[in-house]
């Protein structure tokens, strides 16, 4: 057919999950958490997370402003955030 002109769409995969990013749970500084709280709470609240590993992330947290402490399924997000902020951790608005 003369001046049919059919385009030709690139289908963008993304990620491959139809989702988009993970939300990430972010921990800041904030003058009000002890030192030793922090590693306390996300140990407390976060599997896997000994208080070691808590008190790596909360160096980062003070040298930085912020550490994402754990990324995942938006409902798991949530519980995680939830349990942190309970513990007094100051929390950024969940997202990805």
């Amino acid at each position: 057919m003369a001046g049919d002109v059919r385009t030709k769409g690139r289908l963008d995969r993304g990620s491959g999950t139809g989702r988009g990013a993970p939300p990430h749970v972010v921990v800041l500084n904030y003058n009000h958490n002890t030192f030793d709280g922090v590693p306390g709470a996300l140990s407390a609240v976060l599997p896997d997370v000994s208080f070691d590993q808590g008190m790596a992330f909360a160096n980062r947290i003070h040298s930085t402003g912020s550490a994402i402490v754990w990324s995942g399924h938006r409902e798991v997000a949530e519980h995680y955030w939830n349990g942190l902020n309970r513990r007094g951790l100051t929390m950024a608005p969940l997202g990805s």
